[in-house]
């Protein structure tokens, strides 16, 4: 996942929830954990995130994080839009 997003300036993981938390510096802006990647999102970028049929993240049963949304399979296979869709959840 790292090396996807090496043209993200200051990219880094840290351990989290089980999985990794994703920075772009000091910004906190992804979490990968159970083979998933989700990505922050803000009211401009959530309904595209929700028009893909994507979920947010659910660290337990009782617990949902509805600013982390899954990232979409095809923006994963795809180096370029993953990195500009990090970069507008790095924001």
């Amino acid at each position: 996942m790292l090396d996807q997003l090496r043209e993200l300036q200051g990219v880094r993981a840290r351990g989290m929830f089980g999985g990794f938390g994703l920075y772009a510096d000091a910004t906190f802006f992804g979490i990968v954990a159970d083979g998933r990647v989700y990505f922050k999102t803000y009211d401009q970028t959530r309904s595209e995130y929700e028009a893909r049929g994507m979920k947010p993240f659910r660290p337990t049963e009782k617990q949902t994080l509805r600013n982390y949304y899954e990232v979409p399979a095809d923006v994963l296979e795809g180096a370029g839009l993953l990195v500009e869709w990090a970069r507008r959840a790095a924001r």
